[in-house]
């Protein structure tokens, strides 16, 4: 049996062409799982990670008799993101149960929120190579999560091919608020990009908030990606897939370049997009056909009669925006004048997503100039080998900062230092723990750097010619000769004195 459904060969549309023929309009779902202590209606513990059906109740199963009691909590914090994004708070709402079936839902219907949410109307800024993007939020509502299928004994982990399924209902009745914006249009070829900007700029806001932590490798915040694409930007809107649970920035860039790419070669040949939902793999970079995607309708949505309506009080509203952090833009502006980067520099430190890895960085104790050529240059190097986000790096911020204290000592030079993070994201320990493991420390004095020096001089007297001649240029040969002849582990800045000091002599 095939590991996942067939699909019928499909001619994809270069991404240069396929936005020049056509206009792009998307949509993006992104759910937060809230960092409660209990979950949406229920006094279950939420810890991630735990062991199977360990954190389960009558409540978040849906057995009967079993009657719901909503999170405080929850309700502050979708709040909260609201006021964030610049939504107004329903002076009441209500929850609704909207019906489908899935293995993983055990009570046959999720409690959510249909046309009634707790926050609506807001917009948020995002900027993508120097132009700036209103997002438009149409709602931010509350609603539970569902329980987590297992399929075992596929290649590639879906029920397609496997051999059975297990459930694991400790994640349902987390709190999640799923964040829709309205239609995204006028982004043209830089759609990918800001779609990812979006995404990153909520992961930002809402880490900030303190509400979650927004862990995307984790499923704490995962996007819904809707794609649609049409001849004019007069027309009216084209039929539009939706990309499910894409759980990284990387992804979520990629994923929306590829969908338009299918949309426009179904479009170019005379096909027809089908409204569904579509799987993303990120090992091949496409998607693939889910199920065709319900109407509001076909979920049968009506009132929760279990839960009074939500009415919050309007001083319960100000005290919460009065209470809410500085805005992203704040944030940044704020960063960028303290750490001193030009305009450029800045840019790509945000288009990187490194700003909070370098925050903390600095906070931990480097320059911010050090915590950006890390962040920036070496570990983002890493990163985009591994396919990972930097905050999914094996490394802290942290850690970073001791590895730069060690080079502003003296102890570690960069090669050697590159090395004690190569221990580090290899699992082998603190910064100091890997370097007293591999020996890396810098050689600066003693018998055995006057000696490597000694050797390299004898080795090329035609340098130690040029050098007494004048051209102490040429004394960076031997600083190199004994550099690899030491690994690297001598101090160079030591052994170019001692060169000129011997040659002198």
């Amino acid at each position: 049996m095939n590991d996942r459904p067939y699909e019928p060969p499909q001619e994809l549309v270069p991404f240069e062409e396929a936005v020049a023929d056509f206009d792009v309009v998307m949509g993006i779902e992104v759910h937060v799982e809230l960092s409660t202590a209990s979950k949406m209606f229920c006094g279950c513990p939420t810890e991630f990670g735990a062991e199977p059906n360990t954190q389960v109740c009558p409540v978040c199963l849906g057995l009967p008799g079993a009657l719901p009691v909503l999170n405080r909590t929850a309700v502050e914090s979708a709040m909260r993101i609201g006021l964030a994004l610049g939504c107004s708070i329903a002076e009441e709402c209500r929850f609704a149960r909207k019906n489908y079936f899935y293995p993983d839902m055990p009570k046959n219907f999720q409690t959510s929120q249909y046309d009634e949410p707790i926050a609506f109307d807001g917009v948020t800024t995002v900027e993508v190579e120097g132009r700036s993007f209103d997002i438009a939020i149409e709602r931010a509502h509350m609603e539970e999560d569902t329980g987590k299928s297992l399929h075992v004994g596929g290649a590639t982990g879906r029920i397609h091919g496997a051999d059975h399924s297990l459930v694991d209902y400790n994640r349902a009745g987390i709190p999640l608020i799923e964040i829709v914006t309205k239609p995204i249009e006028g982004t043209g070829a830089l759609a990918p990009q800001v779609a990812r900007a979006y995404v990153a700029h909520l992961r930002e806001l809402v880490r900030g908030l303190g509400v979650s932590d927004v862990r995307m490798e984790q499923g704490s915040l995962r996007a819904d990606l809707n794609v649609s694409l049409r001849r004019s930007p007069s027309d009216e809107f084209g039929t539009r897939s939706e990309t499910k649970n894409v759980n990284s920035l990387r992804s979520i860039e990629r994923a929306v370049r590829y969908e338009i790419t299918r949309h426009a070669g179904v479009l170019s040949s005379g096909g027809r997009i089908v409204q569904e939902t579509r799987h993303w793999h990120e090992d091949t970079g496409v998607t693939t056909s889910g199920r065709s995607k319900e109407q509001a309708e076909d979920y049968r949505y009506f009132p929760e009669p279990d839960l009074v309506p939500v009415a919050p009080a309007r001083e319960q509203v100000e005290e919460l925006r009065a209470s809410l952090p500085e805005p992203p833009s704040v944030r940044r502006g704020r960063l960028a004048e303290a750490w001193g980067f030009s305009e450029l520099e800045f840019r790509d430190v945000v288009n990187a997503g490194a700003l909070s890895v370098i925050e903390e960085t600095v906070e931990a104790g480097a320059s911010p100039a050090a915590a950006r050529k890390w962040w920036t240059g070496e570990l983002a190097r890493r990163a985009n080998v591994d396919g990972l986000e930097l905050e999914e790096l094996a490394i802290t911020p942290a850690a970073v900062a001791r590895v730069q204290a060690l080079v502003e000592s003296g102890a570690l030079n960069d090669k050697l230092a590159r090395q004690a993070i190569d221990g580090v994201l290899a699992g082998e320990g603190t910064p100091d723990e890997v370097v007293a493991a591999r020996g890396l420390q810098v050689v600066s004095d003693g018998g055995a750097l006057t000696a490597a020096v000694d050797e390299a001089l004898a080795a090329n007297p035609d340098v130690v010619e040029k050098i007494r001649s004048g051209k102490v240029a040429a004394a960076g040969a031997l600083v190199g000769a004994v550099m690899k002849a030491t690994k690297g582990q001598a101090d160079a800045a030591r052994v170019r004195e001692l060169v000129l000091e011997r040659v002198g002599g």
